[in-house]
């Protein structure tokens, strides 16, 4: 794929998703599934030929196992991790912890939907997806897009919504069509970026 390499991965099945659990900024851990699509995306990862110089991932134990995972898979666990909040799953604020048919007994089928897959309209106590792009989007520009831009082969692992975010602004995606884009577990996306930070290249690596 060349220089100017970003790799985004969302964690490995958590506790909470297998449980269909509104998970948000609650701590959970991985399942052993989920476990298992982290090693396997690190294994993918290595036969692609692919080595990173810098990894970045957000302040929660789902998607730091599953990064820590994808780096022992690959032979590389004696990298630099910069860990940061900013790229923490979306704050599902009063729906943390919710089962989502409960949450849809409860509101009803149409407001939880609005809640889950609008762009702009967060849960009582959230964040909307555009909240969680505000904080996600200058952290990129700040922190990984220059990594990225001199050379460096940088990995993101993180969340659902955080890397929603990223690829809503890397594919110039809108507002209804990153709503419907789904970001499976543990498929790592490796993007070539051209000088101008848009989107030379892009291939998934799924199982």
């Amino acid at each position: 794929m060349g220089n100017r390499l970003l790799v985004l991965v969302r964690h490995g099945e958590s506790e909470w998703n297998k449980k269909n659990l509104f998970t948000g900024w609650r701590d959970v851990g991985l399942t052993e599934k989920g476990i298992a699509e982290a090693r396997a995306a690190g294994r993918r990862l290595k036969a692609e030929g692919l080595s990173f110089d810098v990894v970045f991932t957000s302040a929660l134990v789902r998607a730091q196992h599953s990064l820590d995972l994808i780096l022992e898979e690959m032979g590389q666990s004696n990298l630099t991790i910069v860990r940061d909040k900013a790229l923490n799953e979306r704050d599902y604020g009063d729906l943390a912890g919710l089962n989502k048919d409960d949450a849809r007994k409860k509101w009803g089928d149409e407001q939880v939907k609005l809640w889950r897959r609008s762009y702009d309209v967060a849960p009582p106590g959230g964040e909307s997806l555009k909240d969680t792009a505000a904080r996600v989007l200058p952290y990129y520009a700040k922190e990984i897009l220059p990594r990225v831009l001199g050379g460096d082969n940088v990995l993101v692992a993180a969340h659902g919504n955080s890397l929603r975010a990223l690829v809503m602004a890397l594919e110039k995606l809108s507002p209804s069509e990153i709503v419907g884009r789904e970001i499976a577990t543990g498929v790592p996306m490796i993007y070539r970026l051209n000088a101008d930070s848009s989107v030379a290249e892009k291939k998934e690596l799924a199982a």
